[in-house]
């Protein structure tokens, strides 16, 4: 998998809790592949924009998802080029960790209360914002009208099927994953990534890139926690519903309900909290 992935070898203990009657643990050295982690640094028009620490691949769609998230760009037309910047490194060597977005003609960059701090980690992509009003981009699209329905139990199974999709997953165990699914369930794009905001920044960028924004009538799966960024990226992207393995954060639920985006968290085993847009989700019957 290249850069996806690293090699290290580790000394695994195991049975370390001994007792009377127990033998002592054994201690064995093996090879361990490890979720590659990296840092990007995204220009526009060939000024420094921002840099992540992200899980290398899907680099383009990761540029692209970003100024979506930032209401730079709606469609793939207003992005000229997106290219790796030769010369990175000091040697002149490309390092494929530096690249450079052109906009088209007329699309303005993010205006500077928008402009993140220029590092952000893998954990948290707000990190450095502005202030809390500057997060609240204004979306291009509105989900508070978006008539799909999903029935409850194809929203219970998608955390399955994102689990399914995630090859990197099963080599590292050390990777968030982000899905879009149709609203019976068929799954229309995985990406994974060290980064939640990362995995759904690939994803919205693959859509964006391929002409499918707005994403209407369509369900977010998220591993992991559902984040006050993670509703604003769905919203941005024109996703109505957005479900999460674990819990959503109190902000994340106040900005779905001002939305319109449907959320649901502890989506598992059969179960999940409705906490905005219920009207969305249908029960079979009894």
């Amino acid at each position: 998998m290249g850069r996806v992935t690293v090699r290290r070898r580790v000394l695994r203990l195991r049975d370390t809790a001994a007792s009377a009657t127990a033998a002592r643990g054994t201690a064995v050295r093996k090879v361990d592949v490890l979720a590659a982690e990296e840092p990007l640094e995204i220009r526009l028009g060939g000024r420094p924009l921002t840099v992540t620490m992200r899980t290398p691949g899907d680099d383009f769609d990761l540029a692209a998802g970003f100024l979506v998230g930032e209401g730079v760009i709606s469609s793939a037309e207003e992005i000229v080029a997106i290219r790796y910047c030769a010369g990175a490194a000091e040697d002149g060597a490309n390092t494929y960790n530096v690249l450079d977005v052109a906009l088209a003609p007329g699309t303005a960059p993010p205006p500077a209360s928008l402009e993140r701090n220029f590092y952000t980690t893998s954990s948290c992509g707000v990190c450095g914002k502005a202030s809390l009003d500057a997060v609240r981009t204004v979306a291009r699209w509105r989900v508070d009208g978006d008539p799909v329905r999903v029935p409850a139990e194809v929203v219970s199974a998608l955390p399955g099927r994102l689990r399914e999709a995630q090859r990197v997953f099963d080599r590292t165990g050390g990777l968030h994953a982000a899905g879009l699914f149709t609203p019976d369930g068929r799954p229309l794009c995985v990406r994974e990534d060290v980064g939640r905001h990362n995995a759904v920044d690939k994803l919205v960028g693959w859509a964006v890139r391929d002409g499918r924004l707005p994403l209407v009538s369509s369900v977010l799966m998220v591993s992991g926690r559902a984040s006050f960024e993670l509703v604003q990226k769905a919203v941005m992207a024109g996703i109505p519903v957005l479900a999460a393995v674990s819990a959503p954060s109190s902000l994340a639920v106040e900005l779905a309900a001002e939305t319109g985006l449907t959320l649901a968290g502890f989506v598992r085993d059969g179960s999940m909290n409705v906490y905005t847009g219920e009207e969305r989700l249908s029960l079979a019957s009894p």
